[in-house]
């Protein structure tokens, strides 16, 4: 190669060495100065209060959002938890109260009201009847198969059984205690006017029955969830007066402090 050749090349060679940092430093300053300006429009918007102060309290929404996801779910929990220690109460509850009795004897019929179309005891001129004791045996049998549905949580069933049970042994001992489990189905059915309306007959037709204040309470509380504050107050005051000191006049107080803390 001559010596001309070789000096254009080198000469070529040098000019575009030279060139290359001064064509990079353009690229660079040119994105250097597109950032600045995109950070320009941002301090700009960031500048807007209005903005920032949306931005602020869409944060606080997002965490009182989070919050209220935590509590309803703890809630929930509390929830199912009592309605399966609910159910085993029952039985609990309902044995109790069946040891506590007398054998099973038919209460006297209130002043102008029917005898039962069956004796409740036999004499001599009945014993072609049928036995007491076994009739006893049915009631008491009717009775326990309505609870155990409402105890599992069967509650169209145990509806239908109470039901039938009341219709078939309006005179048992086990009427008033079924005629309040009756209600208690509907309430945890949240059929709530039928639960009225069963809580009621609890008190007009088994006056005696030792299921009145736990009527009592329930209705009131049957009140509550229909939203009728006037009339679940007054049942719940009725509750105090009448069994003052008791466990039902406690947690009818609890639903009345409630009450209040809500405004109703």
């Amino acid at each position: 190669m001559n010596k001309g050749v070789r000096s254009t090349l080198c000469l070529g060679l040098a000019l575009a060495l030279a060139s290359a940092p001064a064509w990079a430093d353009r690229r660079t300053d040119e994105r250097l100065q597109s950032l600045e300006t995109r950070m320009e429009r941002v301090d700009r918007l960031m500048a807007n209060n209005a903005l920032l102060d949306l931005v602020t309290r869409l944060d606080a929404m997002q965490d009182e959002l989070r919050q209220l996801r935590g509590q309803n779910e703890e809630l929930r929990h509390e929830v199912e938890t009592l309605k399966s220690r609910q159910r085993e109460l029952y039985l609990d509850l309902d044995r109790r109260i069946q040891d506590a009795q007398a054998p099973v004897s038919a209460p006297a019929p209130a002043m102008g009201q029917r005898e039962p179309a069956v004796p409740v005891a036999a004499s001599a001129s009945t014993q072609g009847a049928g036995d007491p004791a076994v009739a006893q045996a049915g009631e008491r049998d009717a009775y326990r198969d309505a609870f155990n549905l409402l105890k599992d949580g069967q509650y169209p069933q145990a509806i239908k059984a109470f039901q039938g049970f009341l219709a078939r042994y309006p005179q048992s001992g086990y009427a008033g205690n079924a005629q309040y489990w009756l209600g208690e189905a509907n309430y945890v059915s949240k059929d709530y006017p039928a639960a009225v309306t069963e809580f009621r007959k609890v008190m007009e037709t088994y006056p005696d029955s030792n299921k009145v204040p736990d009527a009592r309470l329930k209705l009131g509380f049957t009140y509550y969830e229909l939203g009728e504050w006037a009339k679940a107050r007054a049942a719940l005051e009725e509750v105090k007066s009448k069994h003052a000191g008791s466990s039902v006049a406690r947690l009818a107080e609890e639903r009345l402090a409630r009450m209040q803390r809500e405004g109703r």
